[in-house]
């Protein structure tokens, strides 16, 4: 029935009588599309194996779905489980006939241990590198930090650290591997907040490595870009043995000749619009290491001294920030730049992960719960990653910083654009039907995911 103009006046002006109905209502039809997607990774069966050793009243694969439900559809804890009571697409997405209790859950996600955890963590990283050997990538960028995750006093294994915003704060300080062409979180490992960045480093990236070339082969190219904090002895002759190129930025040590040698410098080579810079055989002799550095000089304008860069050089006007990166690579010095450059990408994945993804919450006081709780964040982030990839992202052109190979879209618009579609569960002829609510943009969209996943 259209109403007329006169009438719509009236309805907008008027305020509305809000009830509550025992109806298959959803606000979340985009989960269907979702849960195609799982099912055609096979994740619910992969899940019941990585969760086998738990044991519990409830499936344990059943429960990580809901998890997975409870992040896709924007909400951040455990005790927003009680307003997706009812919605029947997230009983349908998580195969629950009932959504359990936050407790409950809890509970659950406390059966966590380091060895329990293992076989969830190794099925993060198989999704991911099924998904970078379908694209086929000619090579691989990783790009490895840590990250702070502020915690609370007391929880277990949370300490102070190296949080530069909130010092006094205890926190876990999770070290994560992000893959440069697609955004994909590698793996990752939480560790107390007051372990140094390099702190197992060397035994993380063995791992990556060895997981890496298992599954793709060794002839694919490994090159990785970290922070100065994993400028290590360990770390470089393991990249070196291993044959990996990296791009590495080298802080002020004491005992390295680069502050003179930038200070005696007289000669840079203009790179970029106020940047120069100019290469250097590194001798380390304490390693027994002969390294090929850059080292760069930019252009700033600071408007106090406490803005000077004191960690490698000390300033005379504040004119210029310094930096150097240690290298494998066969670039140029504004090749290089630019490439080093591309890290940046990588903490916009992680301030997504935060904010979409819940990395950042603390559900429990128990450390396997919230080891648990990071790798089922990261699993939800990596999900809807290679979702896009396999249906509506494209590719784009490449720039010598070797960021996202492809156009796609942040969790926040995939959810306004796929997930929050309000529609209703329906039995039509016998089967049941999700109907939607008339929208071109949206129709447009779900066809081309139906055909992908179709084909």
């Amino acid at each position: 029935m259209r109403l007329s103009v006169g009438t719509l006046r009236q309805v907008v002006k008027r305020d509305l009588p809000i009830e509550f109905v025992p109806q298959q209502l959803t606000s979340y039809g985009g989960l269907e599309l979702l849960r195609r997607y799982l099912r055609r990774l096979e994740l619910p069966r992969r899940l019941r194996v990585a969760c086998a050793a738990l044991g519990g009243d409830y499936s344990g694969s059943r429960l990580a779905l809901l998890l997975m439900a409870l992040l896709y559809v924007g909400a951040r804890r455990l005790e927003h489980l009680q307003y997706l009571v009812g919605d029947p697409l997230i009983h349908r997405f998580s195969g629950l006939a009932r959504v359990p209790t936050a407790r409950t859950v809890g509970n659950w996600l406390r059966r966590f241990t380091q060895e329990t955890l293992r076989p969830l963590i190794h099925l993060n990283q198989e999704l991911v590198l099924e998904t970078l050997a379908r694209l086929d990538v000619p090579r691989l960028t990783l790009d490895v930090d840590g990250t702070v995750v502020r915690t609370g006093a007391t929880v277990a294994w949370a300490f102070r650290g190296f949080n530069p915003h909130h010092r006094k704060d205890r926190s876990y300080y999770p070290l994560l591997a992000h893959v440069a062409q697609t955004g994909h979180i590698l793996r990752v490992k939480n560790r107390p907040g007051n372990v140094h960045d390099s702190k197992q480093a060397a035994a993380f990236l063995r791992e990556l490595i060895d997981g890496v070339w298992g599954r793709l082969g060794r002839g694919l190219p490994l090159e990785f870009r970290m922070d100065a904090a994993f400028f290590q002895r360990d770390v470089l002759r393991l990249l070196a043995a291993r044959g990996c190129a990296y791009a590495i930025k080298v802080g002020y040590w004491s005992w390295l000749p680069l502050k003179p040698l930038a200070a005696e410098r007289r000669h840079w080579h203009a790179l970029a619009p106020g940047v120069t810079g100019f290469e250097h055989q590194l001798a380390i002799p304490q390693w027994d290491l002969r390294l090929r550095v850059m080292i760069y000089r930019k252009h700033v304008h600071h408007e106090s001294p406490k803005n000077f860069q004191l960690d490698l050089f000390t300033p005379d006007d504040g004119h210029f920030e310094y930096s150097a990166v240690a290298t494998t690579l066969a670039l140029s010095l504004p090749a290089l730049y630019a490439f080093i450059g591309g890290r940046g990408a990588q903490e916009k994945t992680i301030a997504e992960l935060k904010g979409e993804f819940a990395l950042d919450v603390v559900p429990t006081r128990h450390y396997g719960a919230n080891c648990a709780w990071q790798q089922l964040s990261i699993l939800a982030y990596n999900v809807a990653r290679s979702f896009q990839l396999d249906t509506i992202a494209e590719p784009r052109r490449r720039s010598r910083k070797r960021t996202y190979a492809y156009v796609l879209r942040s969790m926040r618009t995939l959810r306004f654009l796929l997930i929050a579609r309000a529609g209703r569960l329906t039995r039509i002829g016998g089967r049941n039907v999700l109907r939607l609510a008339h929208n071109p943009a949206t129709e447009v969209l779900y066809s081309r995911v139906e055909h992908a996943l179709a084909a």
